[in-house]
């Protein structure tokens, strides 16, 4: 996907090759990178949490994106697991999107350390971004950062209701975690 005599890809190249390849690639400041594949309980956590959402904003004018739609952040742009876009206008051609309200990584081993670090300090620059989620896929434990709160960070824990202010939707936790088989140490 790199350009070898650049060694980076103009925004326009990655967009171009992005439609063509079988694998996809997150762009971060000219560089392409690969996208691992995820595990069951990734998946399924995913598609738990964007059901959820999407059923609740049916009839709304919010729309409720997987992890084939972009986000663009400045001139990078990135995969979340699950995104909220509340946006005027529909463009069923859209590559990307670029003022979600609401992003929802599920961590793993792999993409943990990004999605705390690199991800985070980009989303914050999404102007329209009102919370930024992350739900552990080994252990019952979801963590909001919402800008309202200066992007502290709250934990939600077994047991617990998971606020999402952003769309006005409270859930229990363990919905989220329907059918993955999380194992205690005791």
């Amino acid at each position: 996907m790199l350009n070898p005599k650049r060694g980076t890809l103009t925004i326009e190249e990655y967009l171009k090759g992005e439609t063509f390849s079988d694998i996809k690639h997150e762009y971060i400041d000219g560089e392409a990178y690969a996208m691992v594949g995820a595990t069951q309980a990734h998946n399924i956590i995913s598609f738990n949490i964007a059901r959820e959402i999407g059923n609740f904003l049916k009839g709304q004018p919010c729309q409720t994106y997987i992890s084939d739609m972009k986000v663009k952040v400045k001139n990078n742009f990135f995969y979340p697991d699950v995104m909220v876009d509340c946006s005027k206008g529909t463009d069923n051609k859209s590559l990307f999107k670029e003022n979600p309200i609401l992003i929802i990584e599920v961590l793993s081993d792999s993409t943990s350390k990004t999605d705390r670090t690199t991800k985070f300090s980009s989303y914050k620059n999404i102007t329209s971004l009102e919370e930024y989620v992350l739900i552990d896929q080994d252990y019952i434990s979801v963590q909001i950062f919402r800008r309202k709160s200066s992007w502290r960070g709250q934990v939600y824990l077994m047991g617990e209701k998971v606020d999402f202010e952003s769309i006005g939707l409270t859930l229990p936790i363990e919905e989220l975690y329907e059918g993955v088989n999380i194992e205690f140490d005791i």
